[in-house]
């Protein structure tokens, strides 16, 4: 779903150039963002501004942006800050929004409090694979966030694959236990087979072939409906369909799920 027109460097209403502000711009999320936004050119390195516990850095993924001195520093400079952190580290952060469009990628940490800032407010999770393009980025807007603000939204978000606006923000905690997931349940899935072929005498590296192939490759035959292709298997009787229901009877969807509402109620603030 894409919502620009033009990127962010181009000019906004009233002539101003959009500056992008990125706190926690070395860590997972915030790296892939801002690696994505300068090497597909979406905003120029003079239009970025980084933050990091570490301070400034003499490269930044081959680009040259601007490195803050500080919350505030990054804050009075940038239109849109972006704000990649531990949910832990937001107090610290003593944040003074206002007047911005703030995009937190902080799971725990709702709207409300975010609003404390001053700034008007989204929230968005992405996920592991950001790093490569291709995330599934659900987010949610406040009220005050405007049409020109969704726009600017778009753009970055698009920078790290699919992204999709919500109407509820409790949404938001669920996707969070699920797509925010990412990589983490296939690679569950994965180390759990590899693991059992081992188990059973194959050499690790048959092993990690044989496991790495159901999860990448077979993943990319699951269509619009899951359900769907498991029921064929099912209904075909054969050594997957015992597998399929011996893993059911042994609890293994109810432990999926199970898995999932604790995602979920560590996201608002319970677990």
């Amino acid at each position: 779903m894409r919502y620009y027109p033009c990127q962010i460097g181009d000019r906004a209403e009233g002539g101003q150039i959009m500056k992008v502000g990125i706190i926690g711009a070395t860590g997972w999320l915030g790296g892939a963002l801002g690696a994505a936004l300068l090497n597909k050119r979406i905003i120029d390195q003079g239009d970025l501004y980084v933050l990091n516990r570490r301070g400034a850095g003499s490269d930044y993924f081959g680009h040259q942006p601007h490195w803050a001195k500080d919350v505030s520093d990054l804050a009075e400079a940038s239109d849109v800050i972006v704000v990649s952190v531990r949910p832990e580290d937001w107090p610290a952060l003593n944040l003074n929004a206002r007047g911005k469009l703030v995009i937190s990628f902080m799971a725990a940490v709702p709207c409300d409090v975010l609003g404390r800032s001053g700034g008007r407010i989204v929230r968005a999770m992405p996920n592991a694979a950001a790093e490569v393009g291709t995330s599934y980025t659900p987010w949610f807007a406040t009220m005050d966030v405007n049409a020109q603000d969704r726009i600017w939204v778009g753009t970055l978000l698009d920078a790290l694959g699919q992204q999709e606006p919500l109407s509820v923000e409790a949404h938001l905690d669920v996707l969070t236990a699920v797509s925010g997931a990412g990589p983490a349940y296939p690679a569950m899935l994965a180390a759990t087979m590899k693991a059992f072929l081992i188990g059973h005498g194959l050499a690790s590296g048959v092993a990690e072939r044989a496991a790495l192939n159901v999860v990448r490759e077979g993943g990319r035959l699951v269509g619009p409906d899951p359900q769907a292709l498991v029921d064929r298997f099912v209904a075909y009787n054969g050594t997957t369909a015992a597998a399929l229901r011996e893993m059911n009877d042994q609890g293994v969807i109810t432990g999926l799920k199970s898995g999932m509402e604790a995602g979920v109620a560590k996201t608002r603030g319970g677990g």
